[in-house]
């Protein structure tokens, strides 16, 4: 190992090059895995001067791996947190709460430890929320939206309230709609997609029709997913996008994004699930998913049947009007 101002510089031995690198890490420091991985996210490690594609990435062919002082690179990244916005509460009982979450926020921290987001701003108007739930650092939060997604979200604000929330994802009681734009027309106005999820070797979600499985030169590449189903609408055609009403019957990670772009109809905005050849120079810009939650439902500790409605925020309908 290697000392220099603020960093350390960890050779790696040739019978060392088959290891993921937070395993390595782990090895030559007195530092747990989980922090390691933590660091990785927070760009503190490189390896032969390039930044890792993840936590788990193989050091094959790897001299050196780097990393950056913790304090240095905290202290770095305090400055550079921006103010938290003020959110819409669109309804609060002694249960739950209910918010529009706006796009460019994490609804909690990650392995990162993000302080601008939803829960944060939450736990500072709702105090009682900070031990609910089953994770410390997702106090409340049942379910989640995607950071550059915006729309209706509940959180539990008492375990009983928790609890039930739950169960009715789990036992998929809970209406869950959005409005998606997406690139690309359809043959029919109404849809399923119900290929399986699941995480691919890159870190992203995958998805594949369900018979791709049944060919016989798929047979090496199959994974076991897990099931998805998720409905759509066409509600207004465009010259090169179609705005649907979506409607999720499971919550898989990225499921809209994941579905949409399998069926070759990625969502407007989207900078993972992406079909360069389907955009254009001339394309607005839009620094967001076009990826809305207008509309949600259950049922209170009461029994009764609630929802809530959103309509999609301005720069979205913005963005509508000068599609032709």
């Amino acid at each position: 190992m290697k000392n220099t101002k603020n960093r350390q510089i960890f050779p790696v031995p040739e019978d060392k090059r088959a290891e993921r690198l937070d395993v390595f890490l782990a090895e030559q420091t007195a530092i747990s895995r989980s922090q390691i991985q933590k660091m990785i996210i927070l760009g503190q490690v490189t390896i032969d001067g390039r930044t890792p594609k993840k936590a788990g990435e193989r050091l094959t062919s790897v001299k050196n791996v780097e990393v950056i002082d913790l304090s240095e690179k905290s202290q770095s990244s305090k400055k550079t947190n921006k103010k938290l916005p003020k959110l819409e509460i669109l309804g609060e009982t002694k249960d739950y709460i209910v918010v529009n979450k706006p796009a460019g926020i994490l609804v909690h921290p990650t392995q990162a430890g993000e302080t601008n987001t939803l829960s944060n701003i939450l736990v500072d108007k709702y105090p009682e929320i900070k031990k609910i739930g089953d994770n410390e650092v997702r106090p409340g939060i049942v379910h989640r939206l995607d950071k550059d997604a915006s729309g209706v979200l509940i959180v539990a604000r008492n375990q009983k309230s928790f609890s039930s929330l739950k169960r009715q994802f789990q036992e998929r009681q809970i209406d869950k709609v959005y409005s998606v734009l997406v690139y690309g027309e359809f043959n029919k106005d109404y849809n399923t997609i119900d290929f399986e999820i699941d995480r691919g070797d890159d870190g992203r979600m995958v998805s594949r029709p369900k018979i791709d499985k049944m060919k016989l030169r798929n047979i090496t590449k199959i994974q076991d997913g897990k099931e998805a189903l998720t409905e759509y609408w066409v509600e207004k055609k465009y010259k090169r996008f179609t705005l649907l009403k979506v409607k999720i019957h499971t919550g898989r990670t990225h499921q809209i994004r994941v579905h949409m772009f399998a069926i070759g109809h990625p969502v407007v905005g989207d900078r993972l699930y992406i079909n360069k050849k389907l955009i254009k120079k001339s394309d607005q810009e839009l620094n967001r998913l076009f990826l809305h939650a207008k509309h949600l439902e259950f049922t209170d500790l009461q029994g009764k049947r609630v929802s809530f409605d959103k309509n999609i925020p301005v720069e979205l309908k913005n963005y509508l009007k000068n599609l032709v």
